[in-house]
């Protein structure tokens, strides 16, 4: 209701958005305790918003600093992984994937499937050489961003997955499909958000990324073309004022407060 009241008499962009950040951050912390991890907000830019060095392997051990606060730059020249820059759209597929991911990795049966999977991600190649992760509460504005990108136990997912589905009953609402992190991570979200689509995306299956995020982790993606809509959502369904949850955030808190 703020919010909608601040657009009705307000057309200031910047103000706007700065109130929604807020907003959602209070509504955040209050459905999953101040201990959650803030999610990132991913997208491309001309310009780099931090000055990151190279990542050797995956680039995911590179988004601990984002997590913590401090901003990451991905472009072709820090990620070193040829996977990593293919599925963020710095560079097309390497001849060796293929192989490389079926015979060597063992995550599919045969090479064709690793380049089927590949062709129906529908890759597109970015326009712009930078692609930006930055903590919620560093960002200013959601504009410009693809996805937003959640890292949550199962405690926690099982809140955001139910409020992804509470103002649908379409059965894809969110997707869990097996592949690389920065696939299922990157390429699903941005390639669902450039067609305004609604789908929101389990990820960090992939054994190659585990080492990078914790035992008892996965991630959530939902691009901004849902996130704007789920926005007006959040404080209608259970995350506020229903007996289940509070016994659920319960346990978040306490988690957190173990650790």
């Amino acid at each position: 209701m703020v919010v909608w009241m601040i657009r009705a008499i307000n057309n200031n962009h910047d103000l706007l958005t700065e109130m929604e950040i807020k907003e959602f951050i209070d509504n955040y912390k209050e459905a999953f305790g101040d201990k959650a991890p803030l999610p990132l907000l991913f997208g491309y830019s001309d310009h780099a918003v931090a000055a990151t060095t190279k990542i050797g392997g995956c680039f995911f051990k590179g988004l601990q600093a984002a997590r913590e606060g401090t901003p990451v730059s991905l472009s072709a020249d820090v990620i070193g992984c040829g996977g990593g820059k293919l599925y963020t759209g710095f560079s097309d597929m390497p001849e060796y994937v293929p192989t490389f991911v079926s015979l060597k990795e063992k995550y599919k049966e045969r090479p064709e499937m690793v380049a089927n999977y590949v062709n129906d991600l529908n890759l597109k190649r970015s326009e712009k050489p930078y692609l930006n992760f930055v903590r919620i509460d560093q960002a200013e504005t959601f504009d410009y961003y693809e996805g937003i990108l959640f890292y949550a136990t199962p405690d926690m997912l099982s809140g955001l997955c139910g409020w992804a589905f509470y103002d649908t009953n379409e059965p894809d609402a969110v997707v869990a499909q097996f592949g690389s992190g920065c696939s299922t991570v990157v390429s699903m979200t941005v390639a669902e958000n450039a067609s305004q689509g609604y789908r929101c995306f389990l990820g960090l299956f992939d054994p190659s990324v585990r080492p990078w995020v914790k035992a008892n982790e996965l991630s959530l993606t939902i691009p901004l073309s849902r996130f704007n809509v789920m926005l007006g959502t959040m404080r209608d369904c259970f995350l506020f004022g229903s007996h289940a949850w509070e016994k659920v955030k319960a346990r978040i808190i306490q988690d957190h407060s173990t650790k």
